[in-house]
């Protein structure tokens, strides 16, 4: 009797512990699209929760049209989707050749890219923004995008060959049989295989790349090529912000990192699993 009412308790609070832990990850969420459907009146005379006593669906208009949104997804989705599959290939191929070919100091390549992630990125602001200047590669979209490589390579290398060091190399040597190249292996036997892996990284290296704020903001300063989170501090004004307003634009900048993440969430978890082998 008593093992049972202790287990009861017990699920008692797993639950209570599940529910809090959902409503601190829900809370935001609604707060969020409560703000971004409230006027400025609204939000300065309620609560975060309260309801809106009119649904402004201005917000959102605005923040297209005058918070000029489209351009900012525009030049945001340019850049992640030239820098995430470029990444991921390059990463692949480096990947490849860790765990596939006979190299030598192999330990020592892969710490030489691993080494990429501990190095901070605000060390590097200055010596890349007096470069920069120098090869006129500020507000441009191959400035951005090529320092958006270098630093995402080292994670990228991580997760490709933790997954690629787990497939049977009986498979390579089956392809060789076969009269199969090294780059024939590569592009037909171990980068299908690898569609787990190569998905959970574009989930996370797009979400990073569309959210990167610091980088983007010292490279890019001309409006028209701004993104996405350097673009939304264009609406926090000098002397007031409007909040609806603001929330609006970051309720529609949610959309395409959403609709990436259903697309490819069926790989994403089994893609993290093999990483970690």
């Amino acid at each position: 009797m008593k093992e049972r009412t202790s287990k009861r308790w017990s699920t008692v609070v797993k639950y209570i512990v599940l529910i809090v832990l959902s409503l601190i990850w829900v809370i935001p969420i609604i707060t969020l699209i409560l703000t971004a459907i409230k006027t400025k009146q609204d939000f300065f005379s309620g609560t975060l929760l309260s309801l809106p006593k009119k649904i402004a669906w201005s917000n959102f208009t605005n923040a297209m049209t005058k918070g000029r949104m489209f351009r900012y997804m525009k030049n945001d989705l340019i850049i992640s989707l030239l820098k995430v599959p470029l990444g991921i290939f390059i990463s692949s191929m480096v990947s490849f050749a860790l765990t596939r070919l006979q190299l030598k100091h192999r330990v020592g390549w892969l710490m030489f890219f691993l080494l990429g992630m501990m190095i901070p990125m605000q060390i590097a602001l200055v010596p890349i923004s007096i470069v920069y200047n120098k090869l006129h590669l500020i507000n441009t979209y191959f400035g951005l995008f090529y320092v958006y490589i270098g630093f995402g390579i080292s994670f990228m290398v991580l997760i490709t060959q933790g997954f690629m060091k787990s497939i049977p190399k009986a498979i390579d040597e089956a392809a060789y049989i076969d009269g199969a190249s090294k780059w024939q292996i590569f592009t037909r036997v171990i980068l299908p295989i690898s569609k787990p892996a190569l998905a959970t990284l574009f989930i996370t290296d797009f979400l990073s790349t569309w959210n990167e704020y610091l980088l983007a903001s010292v490279i890019i300063n001309d409006n028209a090529l701004k993104t996405v989170p350097v673009g939304l501090m264009t609406f926090v004004g000098e002397h007031g912000t409007d909040y609806g307003y603001l929330f609006a634009g970051v309720l529609v900048s949610v959309i395409p990192v959403m609709a990436v993440y259903l697309i490819f969430q069926n790989y994403f978890v089994e893609g993290m699993a093999g990483a970690v082998k």
